[in-house]
């Protein structure tokens, strides 16, 4: 299905039942994690998810998430995202001060490596796995005093080709060719067609929700005030971060948008949550809330508004289910 239709980031830092139920085990109190089990994390298609680890023994640590147990590999993240037998995770670059995108292959080892010149914010790989996408934040743009800024990078794993950025490509807002020094990009979420994406673009002092087009290189407005998103597994929906009253300094509110109808749906998630959520399926989201300095952990909610947030893995953040429905 075809998806239907750089301002200072104000940016702190954007499978069905019987999964579910398998994950509910690991639905402890925050603080509590599960058995680490030393096993080979892969992330092929299939039951359960792979997340970031927050737990003091395995910090930054790629983890396997399957029922009862937690597997953890050596490989270390600062974020991470996977899907298709594809893994994209932002790192130091060894001893280094900087970071690098790894492109991982199902079994975690590295297909390709990408210098960063900035620091590691957002990551997603298409449904299929060919396309990985990364967000980092930079500085030295003129236009912004040295404060952050955000950019934007989109590897095709098939063919290699790189895109760096997206703001060199043409930009129309409400019908009109839009041009400007300050468009930044962040938290960039793949169509099934590998063509298509959405992305959040901010200029002057609006933020929204674009339509990109790897073919034609061309990006159009869908809708204002949405950050952070992530298309649902259907292609029809969106789910973001909406800044409170508009405001980003009033923190963000979980939301769900319907392509079609245009119609807005706040989740029952009520704390400010500044993550790119994750559908774990049809009707569900995944995303990290901080718990303390130096833990998180990952939670869901249904995807309609109903219902109430749950732990999903305690001591985590960055998931991404490998069994995706549609």
């Amino acid at each position: 299905m075809r998806p239907r239709t750089r301002i200072v980031v104000a940016v702190s830092g954007c499978t069905a039942l019987i999964l579910l139920a398998a994950f509910a085990v690991l639905a402890a109190r925050p603080g509590k994690t599960a058995t680490a089990e030393a096993s080979q994390v892969s992330i092929a298609p299939g039951p359960g998810l792979v997340a970031r680890s927050t737990a003091d023994d395995s910090r930054g640590r790629l983890i396997g998430v399957s029922g009862p147990l937690r597997s953890v590999s050596p490989v270390g993240c600062q974020r991470l995202y996977a899907a298709g037998g594809t893994g994209v995770c932002l790192r130091q670059d060894g001893d280094l001060t900087t970071y690098q995108v790894a492109v991982l292959d199902e079994h975690l080892a590295v297909r390709r490596e990408i210098p960063l010149a900035g620091i590691p914010n957002r990551a997603r790989v298409s449904p299929t796995g060919r396309l990985v996408a990364w967000t980092v934040f930079v500085t030295g743009d003129s236009y912004n005093g040295g404060r952050f800024s955000t950019r934007v990078g989109i590897l095709d794993t098939r063919t290699q080709e790189l895109v760096p950025t997206l703001e060199d490509w043409a930009v129309t807002v409400a019908g009109k060719p839009y041009a400007a020094a300050d468009l930044n990009f962040w938290g960039v979420t793949f169509a099934a067609d590998d063509r298509h994406f959405y992305v959040t673009m901010s200029t002057g002092t609006h933020r929204y929700l674009m339509l990109g087009d790897l073919g034609t290189r061309r990006l159009e407005t869908v809708r204002d005030n949405v950050e952070c998103p992530s298309l649902s597994p259907d292609g029809g929906r969106v789910a973001f971060k909406a800044a409170r009253d508009g405001d980003p300094d009033h923190g963000w509110r979980l939301s769900v948008l319907d392509l079609a109808t245009g119609r807005v749906t706040p989740l029952a998630e009520t704390r400010s949550v500044d993550d790119q959520a994750a559908w774990v399926d049809d009707r569900t989201l995944a995303y990290g809330l901080p718990r303390g300095p130096d833990h998180s952990d990952v939670w869901t909610v249904p995807a309609d508004g109903t219902g109430s947030p749950s732990v999903l893995v305690p001591d985590a953040d960055s998931p991404a289910a490998l069994t995706r429905t549609s």
